[in-house]
């Protein structure tokens, strides 16, 4: 068995040396399904940017996922297809010009929309790009821009929302409070896919539950005092904002979703379709396209950061030497994107020096806490050595611990941004967008950086807090479940991250945990989880292993066994045997927002299994 694990992490060592880029990242794809490709269609269309050749790409990406009922799927498992992606693809291919209402494929594809509930049901995202480009009236939104004016002081404010839903409803509330609309002459004609006239973006219920929110924050609008345009003030407001934020490639703040509605805001703002911050954010767009076998795919964000932070921690965590040219070069990258900027959460930390790390190549405002422990842990050995990287480390451990929530627990951006309260506004997925809450898998990952890099423990009153916070969450199952993964992932976290702190395996959570993973593991060895999991709020098997699922699962089996066990080797053979199915490698592993935004991340195939056999190798061994 020993020969074959060596094999493999041979295997995976090779692979990613080759792939490295001359500059050290690693710049593998970052996939979240046709929606971008669809948008980015829109856009350019919209602006009548004539780039054909980059469009008939993204037709044939965009037509190559269609299912033979004629629908697209968010994934695999999927029971039937989704009708917001299936009305994106829809519109995308016919205002692209390279689809013709007569082919049978666009038939399909409209006859499976019809069957669903027509395009007034599609996902809330959708209904804006619908009504930003005239395919339908603006939905009433109840929330006027200047909610943007709102104090600090105020019960609810501006940066009382995630980093994340700032960035798209800034824009979004210039959009909504101008009622924004532009066609072109290649628009097509969707009004037929409108079965309802109206267009809501929320049920009465959901308005009925906001009611006493939407009601304080219009007292609160009522209260300003302002002898000028308070509505002029709020959009120049807003556009500033915006503009502030812009980076360094044009995009605002790395995100696709973000930048195009900043876009078609700026638009409302009076902006030509070739002004020069409208061209770079359009170029930045373009910059963050991949090719994913040989295909073109606008990504939502690039992966660079974190791809490269993990990489060269599990490459050292597998036996390379972090003298090695390889880690040399990765750990020069990561250490030249660390943050010097101050960012939004400044607000809540206002005595914090910068010292994070974000998740984009281009991100330089706005730092997370998993990839600033994922880039600790790759210079952590430079670190006790050069002085450039010491003063990295401590930079970024001082951001760590000062972001640490009240609660106890870690979030991915920001401290103590979880004002439950606004999970009461009618906003589609609000729950993974409006706040940004402490989280199993962030305090997990957060707690294993502590315990296995800085030799904190659970006697250290920041650590016993974090240990408190997660015991509360776990499930009656013994599971945990993950904000970025679902419910392997938040007990991979989870387990690994309190075992790294002292946490005694025998305790009763950990034997809990251990045997639910134990319960779950498939007669191939290996582990697979549904995306169905975050829908339906409960564990769902895939009914096939993936590589990725499985190394997460065997990980923590790893980090609280004496010895390997019957399940642990059975899960290290899944590994170097190669059996998976061919769709497991591209099944999304990441969760963006329940039920309409799935990631998969390309690295996961190789990274976290090289993490796993290399712990088991050690395990094995004795070590």
């Amino acid at each position: 068995m020993m020969d074959r694990v060596n094999a493999e992490i041979n295997r995976i060592t090779d692979q990613f040396i080759k792939d490295q880029s001359d500059d050290g990242f690693w710049q593998y794809p970052f996939e979240t399904g046709i929606a971008t490709d669809c948008s980015m269609i829109i856009l350019l269309r919209t602006l009548e940017i004539d780039d054909e050749e980059f469009i008939k790409e993204l037709v044939e990406r965009i037509a190559g996922k269609q299912q033979e009922d004629g629908s697209w799927k968010l994934f695999h498992d999927e029971e039937k297809g989704n009708l917001t992606a299936t009305v994106e693809a829809y519109y995308a291919l016919l205002y692209s010009g390279y689809r013709d209402r007569k082919d049978q494929e666009i038939q399909a594809a409209r006859r499976f929309i019809m069957a669903n509930g027509g395009a007034a049901e599609v996902h809330m995202f959708l209904k804006i790009m619908l009504a930003i480009t005239g395919q339908c009236e603006w939905p009433h939104f109840p929330i006027n821009i200047e909610v943007m004016l709102l104090p600090d002081s105020f019960p609810i404010n501006l940066f009382d929302l995630s980093v994340y839903g700032r960035a798209n409803i800034i824009p979004f509330l210039i959009l909504a409070n101008t009622n924004f609309r532009r066609r072109t002459h290649r628009s097509p004609d969707l009004s037929d896919l409108f079965q309802k006239r109206e267009v809501r973006l929320f049920t009465e219920d959901q308005e009925e539950a906001a009611r006493s929110v939407i009601k304080m924050i219009k007292q609160g609008i009522q209260a300003l005092k302002y002898h000028g345009n308070l509505r002029e003030l709020t959009l120049y407001r807003a556009e500033k904002y915006m503009l502030d934020r812009i980076e360094p490639d044009g995009t605002y703040l790395n995100y696709f979703s973000s930048t195009l509605l900043m876009i078609f805001a700026l638009l409302a703002r009076g902006y030509s379709n070739t002004h020069p911050v409208i061209t770079r954010a359009v170029q930045g767009l373009k910059a963050m396209t991949c090719r994913i076998d040989g295909e073109l795919h606008c990504q939502y964000t690039t992966a660079t950061v974190w791809n490269t932070t993990l990489i060269s921690y599990a490459l050292q965590e597998s036996g390379v030497p972090y003298s090695a040219d390889t880690v040399q070069k990765a750990n020069q990258y990561i250490l030249s994107r660390q943050h010097i900027k101050y960012g939004d959460w400044v607000i809540h930390e206002p005595n914090l020096l910068p010292g994070g790390w974000g998740f984009a190549d281009m991100n330089t405002i706005h730092p997370d806490i998993d990839d600033t422990t994922a880039a600790l842990r790759a210079i952590r050995t430079l670190a006790l050595e050069q002085v450039e990287y010491r003063q990295a480390w401590d930079r970024g451990v001082n951001w760590l611990i000062s972001i640490q929530n009240n609660d106890g627990g870690w979030a991915a951006f920001e401290k103590n941004v979880d004002k439950k309260i606004l999970n009461l506004l009618p906003i589609d997925g609000g729950k993974d967008l409006l706040i940004d809450p402490s989280t199993v898998d962030l305090t997990g990952r957060t707690l294993e950086f502590f315990g296995n890099y800085t030799h904190l423990d659970q006697h250290h009153p920041m650590v016993k807090r974090g240990i408190r916070w997660l015991l509360r969450q776990q499930n009656s199952d013994g599971s945990w479940v993950g904000r970025w993964g679902v419910y392997i992932y938040g007990t991979w976290a989870a387990v690994t991250g309190m075992v790294a702190v002292g946490v005694s395996t025998n305790h009763p959570a950990i034997q809990k945990a251990l045997t639910w993973l134990q319960k779950i593991q498939n007669p191939d060895g290996g582990w697979g989880e549904s995306c169905k999991s975050d829908i339906k709020n409960c564990y769902v098997p895939l009914c096939e292993s993936t590589r990725t699922h499985t190394a997460w699962a065997l990980d923590t089996l790893i980090c609280a066994a004496t010895g390997v066990t019957p399940e642990i080797e059975h899960g290290a053979a899944f590994l170097v045997d190669g059996k998976e199915k061919d769709w497991t490698k591209t099944y999304p592993k990441g969760r963006g927002m329940a039920g309409s935004f799935y990631l998969n991340y390309h690295c996961y195939e190789y990274v976290f299994p090289l993490l796993a056999l290399a712990h088991y190798r050690n395990l094995a061994e004795g070590n």
